[in-house]
């Protein structure tokens, strides 16, 4: 067996170590409720590579989306101060957002779904703070400091030359990539051409634009630089509600206790079944590569991230000493306990209709959503007037064409029928795509038909084509008359 073996098998530092004050040397927390910091070892292994992989993907993905564009109209943008929101090219305004509300609950009950089924695999695959955390600046910091060992050794000696440009060098990295996150960010809320024009434009001509950079790119450099996984475990409410959700039948990165147990340091050529031993050789591999500073043989917990560091750590280290894989995997605590396989439960079936009832609705109402909303509106104060024998009302249009083609249209009365639209300008009237056009017209209704001094009137707006877009029901005035 080779030194780097050896120290594995031995406790990771080329000696037998006391599980209790190794454990305490990588907590997050003394006894006192001071902060440890946390050095994760380095992960490597089948899971770490498909969890890279899948990183390295949502992260090409956050990059480009800004500029990406679907029949000119940004792919994903979300500008609240001007009212602007694009969700996959198709524009929504104020007047859908009960489409998006319906979105975020049905977007919900999937996490609730989800984490029932699998625990907290979105917090290790998914999440953006372990991404960005794992994939982008715990690998400069591997790169520019090194792996575990040499960070706890860096971080344990004087401020000398080597510690001052290795921590100068990382922090003004850090700070480089916290500028670029939080650029890309204001991507998504005003588009990247407004965020090139205030970048060139400078600080001084744009002074709370930079400010409000600034203080993103502080929070950025602060929660990946200094508070890292205390986001995970103290913050997040996601983790919180996986306490509630989780059970004994959910998928969650588990130490298989029934045949780790008893643990006990390697002994070339033991016999560890006979000797009532069990297959956990007390290395601590699993608990020295863990970015919240866990040990997974303790039982679930609520830090534990999904993020099988632990699993790829303790097979490796089954293969080296002979003994089979899978001690620590993806597994439910029932099968860990009865060996009975994982199975789909009636909560999680109910559960699954409900979302495929709302995914549903919701798709029903973004296509069914109109191509144009109209409202006609009587001027405030405005009555009616009087005119060779007809009733004439004036209104006020205002049109929102929410496709991404220009519509030309006219306007009618659908009822009553003998009502008459006249125009200020054209009958024709062009609405640009995604614009809001406003104007004038006058109704006039035979006064010999009037026999309200108030009555409904719903007025229609149709293309080209004498295809009806959308309607509006109003009211009409008249001269009050009695009834006898």
């Amino acid at each position: 067996m080779s030194k780097i073996d050896e120290d594995i098998v031995r406790g990771g530092q080329g000696q037998v170590l006391d599980p209790e004050t190794y454990r305490d040397s990588i907590g997050t927390m003394e006894q006192s409720g001071k902060r440890k910091w946390v050095f994760p070892k380095k992960p490597k292994g089948r899971y770490t590579n498909k969890r890279e992989l899948v990183s390295y993907l949502l992260l090409i993905i956050y990059f480009s989306v800004p500029f990406i564009k679907i029949n000119g109209n940004p792919f994903f943008l979300f500008n609240v101060i001007d009212r602007e929101f694009f969700i996959v090219g198709q524009p929504f305004y104020p007047q859908d957002f009960f489409i998006l509300t319906l979105g975020a609950i049905a977007s919900l009950i999937f996490i609730i779904i989800f984490t029932i089924a699998f625990g907290r695999i979105f917090c290790g695959w998914i999440c953006p703070q372990t991404i960005f955390m794992e994939s982008v600046f715990r690998k400069i910091e591997y790169w520019i400091e090194g792996d575990r060992n040499k960070q706890m050794k860096l971080d344990r000696q004087e401020w000398n030359s080597e510690k001052i440009w290795k921590r100068s060098l990382k922090w003004t990295v850090y700070i480089i990539i916290s500028l670029i996150i939080t650029h890309f960010m204001f991507m998504y809320i005003v588009g990247y051409q407004e965020v090139f024009s205030i970048v060139s434009e400078g600080p001084f001509a744009n002074p709370t634009n930079f400010i409000v950079m600034i203080l993103f790119t502080a929070a950025f450099y602060f929660v990946f630089a200094w508070f890292r996984e205390q986001v995970c475990t103290l913050v997040c409410p996601y983790g919180r509600l996986q306490g509630v959700l989780i059970d004994k039948e959910t998928i969650n990165v588990f130490y298989d206790f029934k045949r780790g147990e008893n643990r006990s340091k390697w002994r070339k050529g033991e016999d560890r079944k006979a000797a009532g031993k069990g297959d956990c050789i007390d290395c601590y591999q699993c608990v020295v590569v863990c970015p919240t500073g866990i040990d997974i043989r303790d039982g679930q917990q609520l830090e534990c991230v999904n993020c099988t560091a632990c699993i790829d750590a303790c097979d490796e280290v089954m293969e080296k000493v002979g003994l089979p894989k899978g001690l620590v995997r993806y597994a439910s605590e029932k099968e860990i306990e009865t060996g009975a396989p994982y199975k789909f439960t009636g909560r999680m079936k109910g559960f699954a209709v409900v979302l495929v009832l709302l995914v549903g609705f919701l798709g029903y109402l973004l296509s069914s959503r109109g191509e144009m909303e109209a409202k006609f509106i009587k001027p405030a104060g405005s009555t009616f007037f009087v005119r060779d024998g007809k009733i004439t009302n004036i209104y006020n249009y205002t049109f929102l064409n929410k496709t991404n083609d220009k519509k030309i249209v006219t306007i009618k009365v659908i009822e009553p029928a003998h009502a008459e639209v006249g125009y200020s300008g054209s009958s024709k009237i062009i609405v640009e795509r995604d614009k809001i056009s406003k104007g004038t017209i006058n109704i006039s209704f035979p006064e010999a038909e009037m026999n309200l001094s108030k009555q409904n009137i719903t007025i229609g707006v149709y293309d080209m084509k004498g295809k009806l877009i959308d309607s509006y029901q109003t009211y009409f005035e008249g001269p009050f008359k009695l009834q006898f």
